[in-house]
Order: structure tokens, then C-alpha cells, then sequence
């Protein structure tokens, strides 16, 4: 049983030598060149999000939701008069309602809550108005974003372009290294934009809001860019 492990062990090693020179003996890749390439489309931002808040507190839990409740219906009445699918969506955001609690480690001496109410959409024009009518709620913060049909366009239109670019640069770095072309070994597209931070707005008092005054909004630009990286075959 001794012999017979010894020259098993023995073959296994003189196998792995083999199939070591074997790979020792295969040649890099020659010819093999990285390259990336980009290109930037700007377009205008032509979807806006509001979100619309309020907070109550009291000290009974029951008095403080009734009153949530009371806010975030009459604004939901008057966002749904607005609401048209695609251009101005609505959706309630959070509702919390959290106790107070007294200084040492006492109970509960009331009772503090949060009502929100999102509105969304490509017709900013609407938005703006109805952030003017909606007055149970204050306006918490602006976000000015593209829609996924700008983004696809977008995107489409720089990738073109980046592509185009790769394939350019690829033909004359073979050509000045002496190639007669060049085959595409692996490539990847990768797409961004340069998307804003939610915009902080001025939070208006419910005496204010009662002018029934539009939000002044300016939605901005916003830069795409599609980045090319790969590898090439130069022939």
C-alpha cells in the first residue's frame, strides 16, 4: 500500500509539472490595447417633485391623528382637481405619530405627528399652481429630475456618440502602432447623470399660503454622460 501511494503521489506531481510548463509555454496576448472613451448630452430637467408636509402635537394621541387626518384630506381634494396620470401624479408620503415623553424618565406628557403628501409630474406649470392652492400643508423640498422617456433619449443620443468616438480612437491607435485594424476583445457601456440634491424650498406658513400664490420654480439643466471601457485586438 506504500508503494502504491508513493507512486501515485509521484505521477501527480509529474502531472502538475506538465500541465505547468504548458501554461508557462503559452504566450500573453500581444497586441491587446484599453481604451476608453465618453460623451455628454445636455437636456433641461422636465420632471419635478414636491413633497408637502405638516406636524401636529397635542396631548392626546387620538385629537393629534384627527388632525393629520383633516390636513392631509383637504389637500388631497385639492391635488386630485390637478392630477392627470403622467403629468401630475400624487401619492401620501409618511404618517407618523410618536409620544413625548417627560424629563427623567417620565410618561407620556403628549403627542407629536407627521402627515406628507407627494406630488410628481412633467407638467410643472400645474405643479407650481397647485403648490399655491394647497394650504393645509407647507412645502418641504423640491427635486427636479429627468423622466425615464428624456433619460432614454438621452442616453441614446451619447452612446451614439461615445461609441462612435471608441471605435474612432481604436482605428487610429491600431494605425499608429503599425495594425492593419483591430477586433473588439470586451467592451462596457456605462451611463450617468448629474442629478441635483432635493432643493430645499422656503417653508410657508398656512397665513402666507391662503395668497394662493405659485411656487416660483426653475427646473434647470442636467448632463448625461455614457463612458465606453474595453478592450481591444489590434491586427
Amino acid at each position: 500500500m506504500r508503494t502504491i501511494l508513493i507512486r501515485f503521489i509521484v505521477a501527480g506531481a509529474a502531472g502538475m509539472a506538465f500541465f505547468g510548463a504548458r501554461a508557462d509555454t503559452v504566450p500573453p496576448p500581444q497586441g491587446v490595447l484599453n481604451l476608453t472613451a465618453s460623451a455628454s448630452v445636455e437636456v433641461p430637467r422636465d420632471l419635478l417633485q414636491i413633497s408637502f408636509s405638516t406636524t401636529r402635537d397635542g396631548p392626546d394621541a387620538g385629537a393629534v391623528q384627527s388632525q393629520l387626518k383633516q390636513a392631509l384630506d383637504a389637500a388631497l381634494a385639492e391635488a386630485r382637481k390637478a392630477a392627470k396620470p403622467g403629468q401630475v401624479d400624487v401619492q401620501t408620503g409618511a404618517f407618523s405619530l410618536t409620544p413625548r415623553y417627560g424629563p427623567k424618565g417620565g410618561g407620556i406628557t403628549g403627542w407629536q405627528g407627521t402627515a406628507e403628501l407627494v406630488v410628481e409630474g412633467r407638467d410643472i406649470a400645474a405643479i407650481s399652481q397647485l403648490a399655491g392652492r394647497i394650504t393645509t400643508l407647507t412645502v418641504g423640498h423640491a427635486t427636479y429630475s429627468l423622466s425615464r422617456e428624456a433619460r432614454e433619449k438621452a442616453e441614446a443620443d451619447a452612446s451614439g456618440q461615445a461609441i462612435a468616438r471608441y471605435r474612432a480612437r481604436a482605428a487610429e491607435y491600431a494605425r499608429q502602432f503599425g495594425y492593419a485594424g483591430y477586433a473588439i476583445r470586451e467592451v462596457a457601456v456605462m451611463s450617468n447623470d448629474a442629478a441635483p440634491p432635493p432643493r430645499p424650498m422656503a417653508m410657508r406658513s398656512m397665513a402666507a399660503s391662503t395668497t394662493n400664490e405659485d411656487l416660483p420654480v426653475e427646473a434647470g439643466r442636467t448632463t448625461v454622460t455614457v463612458s465606453v471601457n474595453g478592450t481591444i485586438q489590434m491586427k
